[in-house]
């Protein structure tokens, strides 16, 4: 950054005082919250995020130096739960990332449920020819949570993974959101989510427990996750899929 571009010392000295004034502003917000939702300690810690933000990036172009304080995003929590109190419907969304890290052993996979179902040599026999093809003959055939747990047979290696549980007052049409399956999510509807990253690596806690967000809920609630225990080795040779089902 050029030396025309850079905040004054004097710009950088008001955005310190703006953190003051801001914190002295959220702490008073909680001193007199009514409640676990109360808005005025929300407004209160949106402006003392802004204001601490504001001064780490002036410093940072003053000074060449950065704060210790890590601001949360908003992508990374949910707002407070505001959707029925006794559902009659629900939704669980379901995003996993995979990357296809042995694509001779996905086709070879693809290719031993294509022969096992076109016997007579039929007219997709060139399907399990190319990745894409592959990956519908295979996901086509198993189940998600399949595929999941046995990942690494189909040469595929896991990435990040989220599911939402979202909640509603009633079940929608059928067909009414077939169209545009993941859009129109409402944030307040979620009842829970899980989240699975190798950014979470180094923040796994001692009892194992993994990121798992309760929106409504202050209480504990013991969950268990299943992992991959049982996935075949890279150098396993492939075993028949069709007598696995």
């Amino acid at each position: 950054m050029s030396d025309a571009a850079q905040p004054t010392a004097a710009e950088v000295r008001a955005a310190a005082e703006a953190v003051k004034t801001a914190l002295d502003r959220h702490l008073a917000a909680v001193e007199r919250r009514s409640g676990e939702d109360d808005p005025a300690v929300s407004e209160a810690f949106n402006q003392l995020a802004a204001a601490a933000e504001a001064y780490d990036e002036l410093l940072y172009d003053r000074y060449d130096e950065v704060t210790p304080f890590e601001i949360p995003g908003a992508e990374d929590t949910l707002p407070p739960y505001a959707g029925p109190e006794e559902p009659n419907a629900i939704s669980v969304l379901i995003r996993r990332d995979y990357t296809v890290a042995e694509p001779q052993r996905l086709l070879a996979q693809a290719q031993r449920v294509q022969a096992a179902e076109y016997d007579d040599g039929g007219d997709d026999d060139d399907a399990a020819g190319t990745v894409p093809g592959a990956l519908g003959i295979l996901f086509g055939e198993f189940e998600p949570d399949e595929i999941a747990s046995r990942h690494k047979e189909f040469g595929l290696e896991e990435g990040d993974s989220t599911l939402w549980v979202t909640a509603a007052e009633e079940p929608p049409e059928a067909g009414e959101w077939l169209a545009a399956p993941f859009e129109h999510i409402d944030p307040q509807q979620v009842v829970c989510r899980f989240d699975v990253s190798a950014v979470f690596d180094d923040e796994i806690s001692d009892d194992g427990d993994d990121d798992i967000v309760f929106v409504d809920e202050d209480e504990d609630v013991d969950t268990d996750e299943d992992t991959d225990g049982e996935d075949t080795d890279d150098d396993e040779e492939l075993e028949p899929l069709d007598a696995e089902k």
